[in-house]
């Protein structure tokens, strides 16, 4: 299959998972920016850092319509060679992530966002692309939120070689810093074959890790993905010569609850974007009084915000 990256092959929508491993990059060298396989490399347009709220304050959304930017983005996209089977590949900056990091945007990821579907791994990494760019780049935002690719960490990988995925974890941590500090590292986590997302927010510095869930349950229902994330604190504060003071304490946060199939993504999504724009690292077990419950108005306005990010950045 890594042979054929770089090349596009036809395939069914409903066999593309959204937790598969992150294809090699193609060998031939791109500029930094956005890469059209099938065009030319285009530029990059800078977007200034600005708060996520005066980033959506001119947005205007009527819950479960699309607002202008959207459809303005859906006609962009339905004249571009996407809908022909051409992708986008697009680089992040290496603060997002810690390292060097790609991805690829093709139609069904369009449709996703259009549609309001179930989100999948590329949709996930551009918001908080957008957010990082959008509320931390430059900021010393950025010395107290950190993220984990989702493509890197997720259970199935956890499932084929979970001392791999605890590596990948710890060299995360690694890049990041002394963590001595209260900061926190999210981890957009997807049960796997398209399945669920929730979200992991770890603190090393207090040992905490805060669980949001927006089904019922807790993380016993993924328990590789809680043994790996034990292991990989417990290696890289051996690594830092840190003294383990007490336990790992997990959180089980009561937060807003999806009322369909479909919202998991969204609400992890929200999830971060809320704890960012509040600047707080500890996370109250019942939530933020301002946001107990997020109404479809909330996840159209990140999808707005999306939108805007996406042809501000000149990827389609």
């Amino acid at each position: 299959m890594r042979e054929a990256v770089g090349s596009f092959v036809g395939w069914p929508s409903d066999l593309i998972f959204p937790d598969a491993e992150t294809p090699t990059r193609p060998t031939h060298k791109v500029g930094k920016g956005i890469s059209r396989r099938i065009e030319s490399v285009a530029s990059q347009k800078e977007v200034t850092g600005r708060k996520l709220k005066s980033a959506a304050k001119d947005i205007p959304t009527t819950s479960g319509t699309k607002s202008q930017i959207m459809m303005r983005l859906e006609k962009m996209v339905d004249e571009s060679d996407i809908m022909q089977g051409a992708i986008r590949s697009i680089d992040f900056d290496e603060g997002v992530f810690g390292a060097a990091h790609f991805e690829i945007i093709a139609k069904e990821n369009m449709q996703q966002l259009f549609e309001h579907d179930e989100l999948g791994i590329a949709v996930i990494h551009t918001y908080i692309w957008y957010m990082y760019v959008t509320l931390m780049r430059g900021s010393e935002l950025c010395n107290r939120f950190n993220f984990i690719a989702a493509s890197r960490i997720n259970a199935t990988l956890i499932t084929k070689n979970p001392t791999s995925v605890k590596n990948d974890l710890v060299d995360r941590f690694m890049a990041a810093g002394d963590n001595t500090t209260p900061s926190l590292y999210f981890l957009p986590f997807n049960s796997g074959n398209g399945g669920h997302w929730v979200l992991v927010a770890m603190d090393l510095s207090r040992l905490i890790v805060y669980y949001l869930d927006s089904l019922s349950g807790d993380w016993n229902k993924y328990p590789s993905m809680k043994k790996t994330v034990d292991a990989a604190i417990i290696k890289f504060r051996s690594k830092k010569n840190y003294r383990n003071r007490k336990d790992i304490t997990w959180v089980r946060v009561e937060c807003p609850q999806q009322n369909n199939s479909v919202d998991c993504g969204f609400f992890v999504l929200r999830f971060m974007r809320d704890i960012i724009a509040l600047n707080r690292i500890d996370i109250p077990k019942m939530y933020f009084e301002e946001y107990k419950s997020y109404s479809r108005a909330h996840l159209d306005e990140m999808k707005d915000e999306l939108c805007q990010f996406i042809v501000d950045q000149r990827i389609i």
